[in-house]
């Protein structure tokens, strides 16, 4: 892997964290290239189990070494964890994987204008990912690049012009495997009401849901051509869109989206103050 980074520093070891490290790592760089503070004993013997790295329990001067700094922690402890980072990393690009808190918060924080915000989520863990990315005016075009191929490695990844439009990012992709989890549920639900298994249930829902995903994918007709096409009047998929319809399901699940907004814009707020 050709890198622009020498070396790369991670504040929090957990799942996210490490999905970017597996992947860096299985593209060539070497776990002495990461610096890694992790409190928790569970997550840091992980992270020497799982990729050789030892991971340090506080912030020390180890951490100057880094030309990218991940910040792979909660918004709730962000400014706490930060006060002994920042001496050691201000001349580092900083990339936050943090819900909800804003790069102006961030900046004060790490003493830094050189900062990206990422909304990551969960299918990362398998590099199926899909980030969200903004960059405040401070960061390079080669900085870009060097987040892009860090967060490349854990799926898709799409830029944004507007900060406030991740907040739109995490409604959407950010929380969405959870919707798609929920759908998952009640169709498995469904299927065994009806006589089958719930391993058997479970595995056509899955298998609909990746399908249908990559049918989506590989398409350039739009989701409701696609729904259309399969919706003949009439039949079983007409009977059933009409019940979701009757039921309310769409804008149900559009306002469901717009709390999850509402929630990290309130996150900024709440947690950006310090």
């Amino acid at each position: 892997m050709t890198s622009f980074a020498q070396h790369m520093a991670f504040i929090g070891g957990g799942n996210m964290a490490s999905a970017i490290m597996g992947g860096l790592i299985r593209q060539g760089m070497r776990p002495d290239q990461f610096t890694v503070v992790e409190p928790f004993a569970e997550a840091a013997d992980k992270l020497l189990k799982d990729f050789g790295i030892t991971a340090l329990r506080v912030a020390g001067p180890a951490l100057a070494r880094a030309d990218l700094v991940v910040w792979a922690i909660k918004p709730q402890i962000f400014n706490e964890a930060a006060a002994p980072v920042m001496p050691h990393t201000q001349g580092a690009l900083h990339l936050s994987v943090a819900a909800g808190i804003r790069t102006d918060s961030i900046s004060r924080w790490v003493g830094s204008d050189r900062v990206v915000r990422c909304m990551p989520n969960t299918p990362a863990l398998v590099g199926q990912g899909i980030t969200g990315l903004f960059a405040c005016p401070s960061v390079t075009s080669t900085d870009q690049q060097l987040v892009e191929q860090v967060i490349g490695t854990t799926g898709q990844y799409l830029w944004v012009q507007q900060e406030s439009l991740l907040d739109a990012v995490t409604a959407l992709s950010g929380s969405g495997p959870a919707y798609v989890f929920f759908f998952l549920e009640a169709m498995t639900e469904a299927g065994v009401g009806m006589g089958l298994s719930a391993a058997q249930a479970y595995q056509l829902a899955v298998a609909t849901f990746s399908g249908a995903s990559s049918l989506a994918a590989a398409s350039k007709e739009s989701p409701e051509v696609l729904r259309q096409r399969v919706t003949s009047k009439g039949g079983t998929t007409y009977a059933a869109i009409s019940a979701m319809e009757a039921a309310g399901i769409k804008p149900a699940f559009v306002s469901a989206m717009q709390a999850a907004e509402q929630r990290a814009r309130e996150l900024g707020d709440e947690f950006g103050k310090a």
